[in-house]
């Protein structure tokens, strides 16, 4: 199977997600809160670091709910910023 180079713009989603999920997990651990959302403590790091910018969506809602976030909350997160339109 041949995967598909990520764009900077994917990248810098993933990374976006992982600081939200990061600042949500505050003074949890990794291992507690990965065990919460029953994934591995190493998807999580990876996905904290952005090394996995495009998680499977239920790994994704499995963390929303242990860390008690919304699901807007995330898409908030991966949406890129908005861009002014000077024709606006």
């Amino acid at each position: 199977m041949v995967r598909v180079p990520l764009s900077p713009s994917d990248r810098e989603r993933g990374e976006r997600l992982g600081r939200l999920l990061r600042d949500a997990r505050a003074h949890r651990s990794i291992a507690d809160v990965a065990n919460a959302a029953g994934i591995s403590a190493e998807t999580l790091r990876k996905i904290e670091t952005g090394r996995i910018p495009t998680p499977a969506f239920f790994t994704v809602a499995s963390l929303a709910a242990a860390l008690e976030l919304s699901l807007d909350a995330l898409i908030d997160a991966a949406r890129p910023p908005a861009i002014d339109d000077p024709a606006a």
